[in-house]
Parts: structure tokens; sequence; C-alpha cells
């Protein structure tokens, strides 16, 4: 004859093991990247002289390496003794989160563990724009998430400023590494910043300033 707590102890286990594979499968983990190729590609004047905006992407999604070659290039840690980035970021405030909007859902970028954290699993590159039809073919659609939180203190101005410039030079670092891999991109003002914010489920610090598309070109 069992006690009341070898019961309860026994059916809490059942209970646990049934549930552990759907926990499982409704939290996707994250993807850890190739470590970035730092080396190669094309020369600086060569990729400013071919920098350019594309709005026509071939339905191909990017490999993991481009897609950590890539990340790495725009956001990554190039002095690990200090952790700065590729990037400047105004007081080394470091408030821009860069969440990469594809087809197996919403991602958040890494840059310490180079690696991919899981925001959640929807497909939301369509609405990351205002009725622009290329975007939703894309494979990646990057979306620039600014904290004022990070920044002190800041006044309204400071905020919008401070986030502004430190997605638009990681956004340049992006134009420059497609131009020299040969991949299309655009920067896109046009993005419904409030509306995404909220499906998003951000908090109130977090503004979205940019976002930007990223594939091979088509045809």
């Amino acid at each position: 004859m069992i006690t009341r707590r070898q019961a309860n102890s026994a059916l809490l286990s059942t209970m646990v093991a049934a549930s552990v594979p759907e926990l499982a499968a409704a939290a996707p983990q994250a993807r850890k990247l190739p470590p970035p190729q730092t080396d190669g590609g094309k020369p600086l004047m060569q990729a400013l002289k071919a920098r350019h905006s594309s709005r026509e992407f071939a339905d191909r999604a990017l490999p993991a390496q481009v897609l950590s070659n890539l990340l790495w290039a725009a956001w990554g840690i190039n002095r690990p003794e200090s952790g700065l980035r590729t990037a400047p970021s105004a007081r080394t405030a470091m408030d821009v989160d860069l969440y990469l909007a594809m087809a197996n859902g919403v991602w958040i970028y890494d840059p310490k563990a180079h690696r991919l954290l899981p925001h959640m699993p929807d497909d939301l590159r369509a609405e990351t724009t205002l009725g622009q039809d290329f975007v939703k073919t894309a494979p990646l659609d990057i979306v620039y998430v600014s904290d004022a939180a990070r920044m002190g203190k800041p006044s309204p101005t400071e905020r919008a400023l401070t986030g502004v410039a430190d997605s638009a030079v990681i956004a340049q670092n992006v134009y420059l590494f497609c131009a020299s891999e040969g991949l299309a991109t655009v920067l896109r003002g046009s993005v419904p910043a409030e509306r995404l914010a909220k499906r998003l489920g951000m908090a109130a610090t977090q503004a979205i300033y940019f976002a930007q598309s990223v594939g091979y070109p088509r045809g």
C-alpha cells in the first residue's frame, strides 16, 4: 500500500515526464552560429563602389555561414578583450538589438555568444513594412530596435538621435557586407513601428527605427 505522499509524487513525476516533450517542442532552443569568416571579401573601395539598394529578392534562404558572417559584420564583437563591436555606439550604450524576421520565426542576434535567440515562431516578414510587397520574399528582414534603458536617462531628443544614429551605422555595415558578397539589400524607413513593437511584445523603453531586407538578388 502506498502513502498519499508517494502517490502524489508518482503522479507529479508522470505529469512532468509527459509534459517535457511538449515543452521542448514549444520552446525553440538558441541557435549557435558558425564562427564568422573574417578574412576575404572585396577591398573597401570596391565594396563602396558596388554598394546600392535593391528591392528584388530571390526566394532562397541564407546559408548559416553567410548569416553568421553578415551578423558579425553588422554588429559583432571585433575586440574580444573589450567587447566592442564592428559599429560604433554613442556613449558606448550598445542600445541596438537586431531582431531577425525570417520564415522560421523571429530571432534576436546575441553578439556576445554569436548565436540566435528565439523570440517568437511567427513569420512576421510581411508585417515589417507599410505595403512593400518585396519584403515578404526577402529571406531576412532585420528590425533595428533601440533600448533607451541602456542610455541612462536620455531626453526624448537624445533617445531618438542615439537610436537612429546607432541603427544607421550598423545598417551601413550590412550594406558593405552585401556589396562585398553579391547580396541584395535595402534599408527601409517605411516600418509600422508602433504596431510592430506591440506585435513583438516590446517594452516601453524600446523603439523601432528601421528595417532592412537582405537576400540573394532575383534573376
